[in-house]
């Protein structure tokens, strides 16, 4: 997620093969992984990620660095013009700089989509990770209607057992790689059942094009079904401070099926970082301008989750993004957040945030202020928020 430079926000308040994987063991290793890092407080210089580079956590089969990075970038204005969602931009040399000095950062975890771009985001990628690929874990997704060869979106869904196939290969050519390490079905759809998607996937396996896969704000018997036929690796759905839903029935499901959690807009959209006031409107190209917490008649209300994340960052000596990622962190040991940014101090920042630990009776204090804090208007623009949480049709 892009923030404005420190400077403008008082300097941040004075400152982030696959087929034959069983369940039991990832939980098993998931518990005696460590839920947070090393130390109460991080440096957000750009040695951050240096001396922590070597912490990894359990994320369902995969091991990897506490902190991910979301690569979800569209084109902007020009032929190198690089945008995100949220009227941030940079360009296509600059984005590859960022994402190699993510891996010299520690950064193992690489999420991004055929959609973004759509193609774009997994055409830097693949060129970015020339020569470390080795080093890192790629996560990317298929499941919207996409022409494979022009990119132009021709609907909404679209899992068809032989769509998959075709978007794979496209997407090993742009990645530059001949395996994906996690592929998630991006939304279910409502139109193939998930048994035969999951069985692709496990001949993609087979096939060694596909390590892993999970799925993306899946209908929690979706889930099960689809675990089933071939294990489901890693869930990602939006969660943070200002969208906790997860943790009602999504959250134990991954702990009963020993399944990995990544949570998406893991800083609000910008929400939490403090680069949204209550007076705050969003232009056009910005997702939030849609987003109805965001909306001119919530925002006020909401500022109340701002000022706490505020207060918490100053006590644990942090910025607030970093609070607000170090606290995903420590829910559970099998959580790995992957904020987005086009900036390079924000990428530092971010990754510092895996040296953020709490005590328990300070997650206990900081859990139970955040309760009290209701958050007024939907996570997401009703079209969105209806392709999420879908049950897959029943298998004939």
């Amino acid at each position: 997620m892009e923030r404005p430079p420190r400077e403008q926000i008082d300097r941040r308040q004075l400152l982030t093969a696959a087929s034959a994987l069983g369940v039991a063991p990832w939980l098993l290793s998931a518990c005696a992984a460590p839920s947070g890092a090393t130390r109460a407080s991080a440096s957000v210089s750009g040695q951050a990620g240096a001396a922590g580079s070597t912490i990894r956590r359990r994320l369902g089969p995969l091991q990897v660095f506490p902190i991910g990075l979301g690569v979800q970038w569209h084109p902007g204005r020009g032929p190198q013009g690089v945008n995100d969602l949220y009227a941030s931009s940079t360009d296509r040399s600059a984005a590859i700089a960022l994402l190699r000095r993510a891996v010299d950062l520690g950064v193992t975890l690489f999420d991004t989509a055929e959609v973004y771009g759509p193609f774009m985001s997994e055409e830097i990628l693949g060129e970015a990770l020339q020569g470390v690929r080795n080093r890192v874990t790629v996560s990317t997704k298929f499941g919207f209607d996409v022409d494979p060869r022009t990119g132009e979106r021709r609907g909404a869904q679209n899992s068809r057992p032989e769509h998959i196939r075709q978007v794979v290969d496209g997407q090993l050519r742009r990645l530059r790689t001949d395996r994906i390490d996690l592929l998630y079905q991006h939304r279910v759809d409502p139109q193939v059942p998930i048994e035969d998607v999951a069985g692709t996937l496990k001949d993609l396996a087979v096939q060694g094009k596909v390590l892993h896969y999970g799925l993306s704000e899946p209908g929690l018997q979706t889930v099960r079904r689809a675990h089933a036929v071939h294990p489901v690796a890693v869930i990602q759905n939006e969660y943070s401070m200002l969208w906790r839903g997860p943790e009602a029935q999504v959250l134990p499901l991954c702990e009963e099926l020993g399944i990995g959690f990544v949570p998406w807009s893991p800083l609000g959209m910008g929400f939490l970082a403090g680069t949204v006031s209550a007076r705050t409107r969003f232009g056009e190209g910005d997702f939030r301008a849609t987003v109805p917490r965001f909306a001119p008649d919530a925002l006020p209300a909401n500022m109340a989750l701002v000022r706490l994340v505020q207060a918490w960052a100053r006590r644990k000596n942090a910025t607030p993004a970093q609070l607000a990622l170090a606290w995903l962190t420590a829910r559970k040991p099998w959580i790995v957040p992957i904020p987005g940014t086009t900036n390079l101090a924000h990428l530092e920042e971010n990754v510092a945030a895996a040296s953020i630990s709490f005590s328990a009776a300070e997650l206990t204090e900081l859990d139970a202020s955040l309760a009290a804090i209701p958050i007024r208007g939907e996570r997401l623009s009703p079209p969105v928020l209806a392709a999420t949480g879908v049950e897959a049709p029943p298998k004939r």
